[in-house]
């Protein structure tokens, strides 16, 4: 069973489309939004089973340019 995740993504100013794109075409989210307030992107991503999500995140996603920081959460249980 693979684990959800949620990622929130800081980019440098005025590169927030080009950063999305970028992610966009490593397809590995299931839904990315453009979000209002600290954070500029929210992606929902699954990890899949026995993968480290530190790594995961760290390899996969945050060697797109442009992103200055990243918030990601581990999900327990869906209501």
């Amino acid at each position: 069973m693979s684990t959800c995740v949620f990622v929130q993504i800081r980019c440098r100013p005025g590169t927030t489309y080009r950063v999305a794109e970028a992610v966009a075409l490593k397809e590995l989210h299931s839904e990315l939004y453009s979000t209002s307030g600290e954070w500029d992107l929210l992606m929902k991503l699954y990890v899949p089973e026995g993968e480290d999500v530190g790594r995961f995140v760290n390899e996969r996603l945050l060697d797109v340019p442009d992103i200055e920081r990243s918030l990601t959460t581990l999900t327990f249980k869906a209501f």
